[in-house]
């Protein structure tokens, strides 16, 4: 017997399925809302979940994320309208078991009832080594918590994997994950950056060479693939590899043999292939940019990795922990994050993923210097404008009013509103704290946008000379060009 919520605001619906489900020995609960379905999951844990995609009071798939946070999320059943397939595909992505086109027939829902029912069963019953040793990683949003699935199952076996996202977003640190969780873990990890390799030492580098092969090859060299054995063969930036070289690596990956230049005898490697890229090889392939036979081959699995943009919950602890490890690493007392770092921090869109955030904070730690807190202002200018303009932009509904359009007053109101607007929805601080914040920032901000050009400050603050450096000394400020 199995415990099935149905959340769909047609009641004709609901009564539909709750009497098949009961018909079947099924317990059946129903909800006409997202609210009341989301309550109904937070209450009593469920085997199979029955969600429509419209609601009255919002899209049923964003019910998806939080469900695949659960430790045992149900097997989720989308029922959507023949007019909309993009329902079914954005369902598929965020973890659903499957969907029913409404209206369906009776048996059409019970037999994708059934094979749900069964895939669960199957799923209790395997047992199976989901452990991933994920301590590398940093951050547990929903996008993320469905890759660690992924990488579960890309361990249990040999298949290839295709490791796909942005620059920036952790491809070799999940292909070496999924090595050191693998069988292979007490072979070798070799990698391949595929965008280095000259279409002229291509075959050289990963088949190897004979000595007097060509002009340089003064020693015989074993090739990466060889190196490889046992282990598993990490091709980054596969799709950078020379059309003239993908005929040939196909072969490799199809029979396992390979000929090292200037050799008349084949060789072997048992090798695991992992591959990673970020650019769309479906779209090379038709721009005959790509193999379509070697694409098909290397993508046994497919494994898209979210950018940071998708994944806001991450920020603040990927950030946490490069301020320990960078202030560990130079021997320094760890620095606060103040809260407006944080939160420029996360409305960034972030171009350069991780990689870039790691980049960010590094640098703010460098121009901090012997601060103890990290400040918005330690942040780079460029930075801190884009953020700006677009909380002015969300805020206004239009562009950002430059100085020159002689609406000056009405801009800064505009900045002034959006800056402190985080006050009306918290405690306030006494009026001595909240001024003394406001003209550190203030402070901070003129330094940074004068260059620490003091007779620059003094003319667009109004301060006298004795005024300013007295404030400094308060704030424990120092003028520091960038």
């Amino acid at each position: 017997m199995a415990n099935i919520l149905i959340i769909d605001d047609d009641q004709e619906i609901c009564a539909t399925l709750s009497s098949l489900g009961t018909r079947l020995s099924h317990q059946c609960r129903s909800a006409y809302s997202l609210s009341d379905g989301r309550l109904a999951v937070r209450q009593s844990p469920f085997d199979i979940l029955f969600l429509d995609v419209r609601l009255p009071d919002g899209n049923g798939l964003d019910l998806l994320p939080e469900l695949m946070m659960m430790a045992d999320p149900p097997e989720i059943i989308i029922l959507t309208g023949k007019g909309d397939p993009d329902g079914a595909e954005l369902a598929i992505q965020g973890g659903a078991w499957g969907y029913i086109l409404k209206p369906s027939s009776i048996r059409e829902i019970s037999l994708t009832l059934e094979r749900a029912l069964q895939y669960r069963e199957e799923k209790k019953g395997k047992a199976e080594k989901d452990i991933l040793n994920i301590s590398r990683f940093v951050g547990g949003s929903p996008k993320m918590k469905v890759c660690f699935k992924l990488m579960a199952q890309a361990t249990r076996s040999d298949s290839n994997v295709l490791i796909t996202g942005e620059t920036g977003t952790g491809k070799e640190l999940v292909a070496r994950t999924i090595h050191e969780n693998s069988s292979r873990a007490a072979g070798k990890f070799v990698f391949v950056d595929c965008a280095s390799l000259t279409e002229s030492l291509v075959e050289s580098t990963l088949f190897g060479h004979r000595k007097g092969a060509f002009t340089g090859a003064q020693d015989s060299r074993i090739g990466l693939i060889k190196l490889a054995d046992k282990g598993t063969l990490f091709l980054d930036e596969i799709g950078e590899m020379p059309l003239s070289i993908q005929k040939s690596f196909l072969r490799v990956l199809q029979e396992r043999t390979f000929r090292p230049v200037g050799d008349t005898q084949e060789q072997t490697s048992d090798f695991r292939l992992l591959a990673a890229t970020n650019r769309d090889l479906d779209d090379m392939v038709d721009r005959h940019e790509f193999r379509r036979d070697l694409l098909f081959r290397i993508t046994t699995m497919r494994l898209p990795l979210p950018p940071l943009n998708q994944r806001p919950e991450d920020i603040r602890a990927l950030a946490t922990f490069q301020v320990t490890k960078l202030c560990a690493q130079y021997g320094i007392p760890e620095k606060t994050m103040d809260e407006d770092f944080l939160e420029i921090l996360e409305g960034y869109d972030w171009p350069g993923n991780v990689r870039e955030l790691f980049n960010i904070i590094e640098r703010s730690i460098v121009v901090s210097g012997a601060e103890k807190y990290l400040f918005a202002m330690h942040l780079p200018r460029h930075l801190r404008i884009q953020v700006a303009k677009e909380q002015i932009r969300k805020m206004t509904g239009s562009p950002v009013i430059s100085e020159g359009d002689g609406e000056a007053g009405e801009e800064v109101r505009k900045i002034g509103q959006e800056i402190f607007q985080d006050i009306f929805d918290r405690p306030l601080p006494s009026l001595k704290i909240f001024k003394g914040t406001s003209e550190r920032i203030y402070l901070g901000e003129l330094m940074r946008q004068c260059n620490g050009d003091v007779a620059r400050i003094l003319s667009i603050s109004g301060l006298s000379r004795s005024h300013f450096y007295a404030l400094l000394k308060k704030y424990g400020l120092s003028i520091q060009p960038e």
